[in-house]
């Protein structure tokens, strides 16, 4: 067992049994199956996801402070049917509230930090939006270069607001020295976002999918989920009605797009940390978003649960092979025979992850676009 001794002092302990209103939880249940920090923390050499509530909603404004939205999502999923054996699951509790916000951020990017120096996916139930500042942190504290992608309805990088959660991204974005070599932005509502701020991102070279056109090819935003190494998802990608605590749209995910993004998560294995933010339970109706996030876990759980049938890249005889010239270009696409999902070689010879639409439109001899933005990053 890894001794985590150094990130104690900074989590406070889950009571299992008053999640579960005092009965425990069966057999059948995923409570049951979940190594928990009560008393002690436990062991997670094993584990293939840690949990860790961060309540902080200072960000926000004034008006709020912490919430308890960690432990009613965990309510809702301990609750759920156990049904991946092979996927073990680690709850190292809740950060502790510092006395000020960026004393939070610190605690949560030092427990983080040290989980993910034991090579563990970190799974963050927020808190608000600009935790993601402390998310980030992990990777540029430790000097190392990421793609990241965010699933958010609207982009939070107003620079005339003085709240943490409207202006954060400008920051993370904009900071030097800078480890963001990526940035994907899922779901975004046009009529929530300035036109002049899309044309700032694409002059970085870096990838918006508005919400439509995601809905449209959901499974277009499997390879760039996959390429990447951090996750940010705000519910306010998810619709009213499906998360009742997003009070800013009505439009957007539903609830069963939500868990395919989530599914697709679980499938990468570049992903690291994984950030759910968003959570106000005084917004909640019957705790519907609770249950929503719940389902998206349970979703990254089966993602994880897939990712684990496929075959190292090493294994030749594992994929298809096919060499395609395309606007006179050579280069090779490779298709896993376990589970379909595809890879393109760029000109330096590194593989990205790609889909078989982009195989398609290769094969008819025009420029995949994923491919073609790739090169102009490299």
């Amino acid at each position: 067992m890894s001794s985590f001794e150094s990130i104690i002092d900074f989590l406070e302990p889950v009571n299992i049994y008053e999640l579960s209103n005092d009965e425990g939880y069966r057999d059948t249940q995923v409570g049951k199956h979940i190594a928990v920090y009560e008393e002690e923390l436990p062991d997670i050499d094993e584990a293939d996801i840690i949990l860790i509530g961060c309540g902080e909603a200072r960000g926000e404004g004034p008006g709020f402070s912490h919430s308890d939205g960690p432990n009613i999502i965990r309510r809702a999923f301990y609750s759920l049917y156990h049904w991946h054996d092979s996927v073990k699951v680690a709850d190292v509790g809740n950060v502790k509230r510092g006395a000020s916000l960026n004393d939070t951020y610190g605690a949560l990017r030092a427990v983080v930090s040290e989980l993910v120096s034991h090579n563990k996916r970190v799974v963050i139930l927020g808190g608000s939006h600009d935790i993601t500042r402390a998310q980030y942190n992990v990777y540029a504290a430790a000097e190392n270069i990421i793609e990241m992608t965010c699933v958010d309805a609207r982009m939070d990088m107003d620079i005339d607001s003085v709240l943490p959660v409207e202006s954060f991204m400008l920051e993370l974005l904009t900071s030097d020295p800078n480890f963001i070599k990526h940035y994907n932005h899922i779901g975004f509502q046009s009529y929530m976002v300035h036109p002049t701020m899309l044309e700032t991102i694409d002059k970085l070279r870096f990838d918006c999918y508005r919400v439509g056109r995601v809905k449209e090819h959901i499974e277009e935003m499997e390879p760039v989920i996959r390429n990447s190494n951090m996750l940010t998802f705000d519910i306010a990608a998810i619709q009213h009605s499906h998360a009742p605590a997003n009070y800013l749209t009505p439009n957007g995910f539903n609830g069963e797009e939500a868990c395919t993004l989530m599914q697709y998560a679980g499938m990468s294995p570049q992903l690291s940390t994984i950030g759910i933010y968003g959570y106000t339970p005084k917004r909640d109706v019957q705790d519907l978003t609770a249950k929503q996030i719940s389902h998206m876990l349970w979703y990254l759980m089966d993602g994880i649960h897939k990712g684990k049938q496929e075959a190292p890249m090493e294994m030749t005889d594992e994929f298809n092979e096919f060499n395609i010239a395309f606007a006179e270009v050579e280069t090779r696409f490779l298709q896993s025979k376990r589970t379909g999902r595809w890879w393109v070689q760029l000109p330096d010879g590194k593989y990205i992850a790609c889909s078989h639409r982009d195989y398609m439109i290769a094969a008819a001899n025009d420029i995949p676009e994923r491919w073609l933005r790739a090169v102009e990053r490299s």
